[in-house]
């Protein structure tokens, strides 16, 4: 019971709880707001192509974490185009808390 008593009144142990803690709630908050970036209208197949927007113009990073999920085919401002996602990979892209908003790519855009 001393054990726990002091592992309780340890700075070092109530800082790690709160840090894990915070890192909970911060995956909590990207699971809760991943389905909201997801606009309605994708067809209903099993790989889709999509806008992604982002609040900044994209980078190297950005386009090979992309790929890992589709081909990008291009980029305009702050928006991806990513073909051949997965529907599946949708949510798992919507979750990067830099991710703003998933548009389904209309046929015929370039």
């Amino acid at each position: 019971m001393t054990l726990v008593r002091a592992a309780l009144a340890s700075t070092r142990l109530r800082i790690l709880v709160a840090l894990g803690l915070l890192y909970l709630a911060w995956q909590a908050w990207l699971v809760i707001a991943a389905p909201a970036k997801i606009a309605d209208g994708f067809p209903d197949r099993a790989r889709v192509n999509a806008l992604i927007t982002l609040p900044f113009p994209p980078e190297r990073f950005h386009i090979q974490l992309f790929q890992r999920h589709g081909r990008v085919s291009g980029t305009d401002g702050n928006t991806v185009e990513l073909r051949g996602i997965a529907r599946g990979d949708l949510t798992a892209i919507a979750r990067l808390y830099w991710v703003r908003r998933i548009e389904p790519l209309r046929e015929g855009a370039s």
